[in-house]
C-alpha cells in the first residue's frame, strides 16, 4: 500500500508509524486512519516485528484528533463521511482495536500534543513516553463531540474516575509532568532525547519472549475487553449526535475560530 497521510517503517525488528500531516498538527482524517490501520496489521503479520512504535511527525504535535475541516466538509450529517464500516464515517474503533489486538507491545513516542482523539490514541498504547514538551488533554465536549468508549472508560482505568471525568467535563490541558505523576505516562525526557529513550525501551522489550509478552498482553486486555462493546454502542449513538444542530455548532465555533455557544441548547437536555 502506498501511504499519503503516514510514514511506516521496520528496522531491526521495530516497526514505526508516523502520522504524517504536521500542517494540521497531526488530525487524523478517514484516510489517515485506513493507513494506519493497514499499518498496524502489516506489522503484527510480519514475525521480524517485536514492538511497534506510534508518533507523530514534526516537533509539535504527536495528534490532536480527527480533523475537525474534514469533519465539516463531508455534509455526512455532521461527520466525517469516509469510506469507513462506522457511522461517522471514521473506522476508529478498528483502529483501537488493532492497536490493542497486536500480539506485541506498542509504544506512544508523544512529541507534542496529544489532545482529544490523539489522546485516545496514546492512552490506548501499552507504553507511553513522553517529551517534556508534549502536552495532553481531551476537547471532545468544547468541539460537539466525544469518544463513548475506550476514550472514556478505558481512560478511567488509567487516571481514576476523578481525574477522567474532569479530563473530559473540563477539557483542560496538562504538561507532560502532570501526565507523569497521574500514572498517563511512563516516562518524560527531554524533548532531544525521546526517540533515543524510545529506542532503548525497544531494545528491552526485543531482548524478551515475544510469546511471554503476546500472553501478558492479552491477560492485561481480558480485564477491560468489556469496553469495546460500549465503544460501538456509544459510536453508534455519537453518528445521530453528529447530526443535530448541537453538534455541528461545536464544529462550525472550531472552524470559524469563533466563540462556541453551547448555552443555548442547554434547555433539551436534562
Amino acid at each position: 500500500m502506498a501511504y499519503q497521510d503516514i510514514l511506516y517503517t521496520k528496522e531491526d525488528g521495530i516497526a514505526t508509524i508516523t502520522i504524517n500531516r504536521p500542517e494540521v498538527l497531526n488530525a487524523f482524517r478517514p484516510l489517515t486512519v485506513e493507513e494506519m490501520i493497514h499499518a498496524f496489521q502489516d506489522a503484527w503479520a510480519d514475525r521480524q516485528i517485536g514492538v511497534v512504535v506510534l508518533t507523530g511527525a514534526g516537533d509539535k504535535a504527536f495528534c490532536v484528533g480527527g480533523d475537525q475541516k474534514a469533519r465539516l466538509s463531508t455534509g455526512a450529517a455532521g461527520g466525517y463521511g469516509g469510506r469507513s464500516r462506522s457511522e461517522i464515517g471514521l473506522d476508529v474503533e478498528d483502529l483501537h482495536a488493532v492497536i490493542r489486538g497486536i500480539p506485541k507491545p506498542v509504544i506512544a513516542a508523544v512529541n507534542g500534543y496529544a489532545i482529544g482523539g490523539g489522546h485516545v490514541l496514546h492512552v490506548l498504547c501499552d507504553l507511553s513516553i513522553a517529551s517534556d514538551r508534549a502536552v495532553f488533554g481531551q476537547v471532545g465536549p468544547k468541539v460537539g463531540s466525544v469518544d463513548p468508549g475506550f476514550g472514556t472508560a478505558y481512560l478511567a482505568r488509567v487516571v481514576g474516575e476523578k481525574k477522567a471525568r474532569e479530563m473530559w467535563y473540563l477539557c483542560r490541558r496538562y504538561t507532560a509532568e502532570e501526565a507523569e505523576r497521574m500514572g498517563l505516562v511512563n516516562k518524560v525526557v527531554p524533548h532531544d532525547e525521546l526517540y533515543a529513550e524510545v529506542r532503548r525501551w525497544c531494545e528491552e522489550i526485543l531482548d524478551k519472549s515475544p510469546t511471554a509478552l503476546k500472553l501478558a498482553k492479552y491477560s492485561f486486555n481480558a480485564d477491560s475487553d468489556n469496553i469495546e462493546g460500549i465503544s460501538r454502542l456509544g459510536m453508534s449513538a455519537l453518528a445521530l449526535y453528529y447530526g443535530t444542530e448541537e453538534a455541528q455548532e461545536g464544529n462550525q465555533a472550531f472552524v470559524e475560530k469563533r466563540p462556541v455557544n453551547f448555552r443555548r441548547f442547554r434547555r433539551w437536555t436534562g
